[in-house]
């Protein structure tokens, strides 16, 4: 009797594959182009604040507010697809959202600055969920759990970008013509993208899931210890990435290299792309934990002052291991919600990392002409990050699953 053949191995996995899959290509550019005004809007604010006759103070307020207004909402609105679906949620937010900025400049003319820091703050509130939105669509899109994990590398990997293609967008447009109309094309592109994926159908069609109706008490079960922990180590990212930020505008300022301040995010971007490129072995748990180690390590050369060059090549390891964390973070977000609360779950996961990422800014900015200290930053918050996951090892999951 013949030895049974072993099996076959599993085909690879590449984005050609990911983005030939039905409606990931759509879903995946206009959710990118929905998200540009993320990039766009904070600098188009101050840009019109200044040129209106505004300090920079008051524009970096109008700015920041924006900022914090639009991660303090998005549990909000993840609540509410979860209980009314995406299409009811996305089109008005986006419509309001869009409209909000492309009146902003009149605000000036007619309202003074509290008319325009009104403005400001319910344009960021009615800013759309769509980053929770579609990463609550690759399980119905992408039923291939090895698709998904590449489409969250894909989609992690490029959602830096849009902070450098947004700014660079707004100062050719408000250089060439006026903040206003830099302003109402991030009103428009906002509004673009956001239609592409609420009426794609499978944003259309998406439900919460039957439990989402459960009793009141089921509301108490996303308050998950492990859960909160999670979001806590998240925190912890996010501070590595506003810290790292800065740490290029620093670098730029030093070598007189001004493109440095685009050329090391966008490196520290790209470099997560090469994680949906392979397969990765191991638990979503284990390789939550190991990928927030190697995200620490990666940051140590920072701390020897590396010239353009080498800091170039060395942050792409850190951005390799950013998408290895985001993206079983968001496996273990899934397995520790109940169902019908996942959207609402994401929208918390995104906003503890945007408040992570203000504060290392934040941070950052005020120790930035402190060469050593600034280059440490990263790894201060990577190395949080670790010890709260491994604090928490035992509540995110088994180790079998």
């Amino acid at each position: 009797m013949s030895p049974t053949a072993p099996p076959a191995p599993a085909p690879r996995i590449t984005y050609g594959t990911v983005l030939g899959s039905p409606y990931v290509a759509r879903l995946l550019g206009g959710t990118l182009t929905g998200r540009l005004p993320n990039g766009m809007a904070p600098v188009a604010i101050v840009l019109w604040a200044t040129t209106s006759g505004g300090s920079i103070a008051f524009g970096g307020l109008l700015s920041a507010l924006y900022g914090l207004a639009s991660a303090l909402a998005q549990p909000v609105k993840g609540r509410l697809m979860d209980r009314h679906g995406q299409t009811a949620v996305h089109l008005p937010a986006a419509l309001l959202n869009s409209a909000l900025l492309a009146t902003l400049p009149l605000a000036g003319l007619y309202g003074g600055p509290g008319l325009a820091t009104a403005i400001v703050v319910a344009g960021g509130l009615t800013t759309p969920a769509l980053e929770a939105g579609l990463r609550a669509l690759w399980p119905s899109v992408l039923p291939d759990h090895r698709l998904r994990h590449a489409a969250l590398a894909l989609d992690t990997g490029t959602q830096g970008l849009l902070y450098i293609a947004g700014p660079l967008l707004v100062a050719a447009l408000a250089s060439t013509y006026d903040p206003a109309v830099a302003l109402a094309v991030t009103a428009v592109l906002g509004l673009a993208g956001t239609a592409v994926v609420a009426f794609a159908p499978p944003s259309r069609c998406w439900r919460p899931a039957p439990s989402a109706q459960a009793p009141a008490g089921m509301a108490h079960r996303l308050a998950d210890p492990g859960l909160m922990l999670l979001f806590v180590s998240l925190a912890g990212i996010g501070f590595a990435i506003g810290a790292m930020n800065v740490w290029a505008i620093a670098m730029a300022r030093h070598h007189e290299q001004e493109l440095l301040s685009g050329i090391l995010p966008a490196a520290f971007s790209t470099g997560g792309l090469l994680y949906g490129r392979r397969r990765w072995r191991g638990t979503a748990r284990n390789r939550l934990i190991g990928g927030g180690a190697f995200f620490l390590a990666g940051w140590l050369p920072l701390v020897a002052l590396p010239g353009p060059y080498a800091a170039t090549a060395a942050v792409a390891v850190p951005g390799v291991f950013l998408t290895v964390v985001v993206a079983c973070a968001y496996v273990t977000t899934d397995s520790l919600t109940p169902a019908g609360r996942t959207s609402e779950a994401y929208a918390w996961l995104i906003l503890s990392i945007g408040l992570g990422q203000s504060a290392g800014t934040a941070l950052a900015g005020r120790l930035a002409e402190q060469p050593l200290t600034i280059a440490a930053l990263p790894a201060v918050g990577a190395a949080f990050a670790l010890v709260v996951l491994l604090a928490a090892r035992r509540r995110l999951g088994p180790p079998d699953a």
